[in-house]
C-alpha cells in the first residue's frame, strides 16, 4: 500500500484518507480547499488501496454494478492504517469518498482511535451496513456525512437506497448525541469528489474542539 504525506509532520491534526489511483491527481487541490475552509494546521496522509472493492469492504457482498464483487479486506486495511496512528499527542481523523467514506464509518465502529470521521458521499447503501453500524455503535463523537442530491435517483435498486440509508444514519447519530451533520451537495455521485472530501475534512477539524 503506497503512502503519500502532505503538510507538516509537526501538525497536531492528522487526516488519513484512503484513495485510489483516480484520486491522486486531485489531492493537492483538495488540500488547498481544506486550507481555505479551516485555519487548523494539519497533515494529510493518503493511503492508496490496490483493490477498491476488496480493501475497503467490511465483508463479502455481491456485485452491485458491473461484475466485481465486494471482498472483506477492510480489517487488514485498518491494521495498516493504525500503524500510522501511534502518537498520543495528535488528533487523528479518517475520511474519504464513496467506498472510502464507508470504510471511514466502519473504522469508527472498530476503534476509538479516530477523533473525527469525514464520510463524503459514503457507500452507506452497502448491504447490511446500516444495521451493523447501529448495533456496533460509533466510537467517534464527530461525524460528517454528505450526499449528492441526485445520487439516490438511480435505476440501481441497491444504490437507490443511499438516500434513505444516510438519512437514517444521521437521525440515529443525532439521537445518540453525537456531534454530526448531513450536507447535501448539488449533483450526482461523480461531481467534484475532491472538493466534497475537502469540505468533509474541514468541517471535522472545525468541530473537533467542540465535540
Amino acid at each position: 500500500m503506497d503512502i503519500y504525506r502532505y503538510g507538516s509532520d509537526q501538525a497536531s491534526v492528522v487526516l488519513i484518507q484512503m484513495v485510489g489511483e483516480h484520486d491522486l491527481p486531485g489531492i493537492e487541490q483538495e488540500i488547498m480547499e481544506i486550507s481555505r475552509l479551516t485555519d487548523a494546521d494539519f497533515q494529510l496522509i493518503a493511503m492508496k488501496v490496490n483493490n477498491w472493492n476488496h480493501d475497503l469492504a467490511p465483508w463479502n457482498a455481491d456485485a452491485v454494478f458491473g461484475k466485481e464483487e465486494f471482498g472483506d479486506g477492510a480489517k487488514d486495511t485498518l491494521e495498516k492504517v493504525l500503524t500510522l496512528c501511534t502518537d498520543s499527542n495528535k488528533n487523528y481523523c479518517i475520511g474519504g469518498y464513496s467506498m472510502a467514506g464507508l470504510f471511514a464509518l466502519w473504522t469508527a465502529s472498530q476503534t476509538n482511535q479516530f477523533d473525527g470521521i469525514a464520510a463524503a458521499s459514503p457507500s452507506i447503501w452497502f448491504p447490511g451496513f446500516l444495521e451493523y453500524m447501529k448495533q456496533q455503535k460509533i466510537q467517534s463523537n464527530c461525524v460528517y456525512l454528505s450526499l449528492g442530491n441526485k445520487e439516490e435517483k438511480t435505476k440501481n435498486p441497491v444504490m437507490a437506497q443511499v438516500g434513505n440509508c444516510i438519512r437514517q444514519a444521521y437521525t440515529w447519530m443525532h439521537e445518540e448525541g453525537m456531534r454530526c451533520t448531513l450536507e447535501w451537495n448539488q449533483g450526482g455521485h461523480f461531481k467534484e469528489p475532491g472538493l466534497r472530501t475537502a469540505k468533509a475534512f474541514a468541517w471535522v477539524m472545525n468541530n473537533l474542539s467542540l465535540s
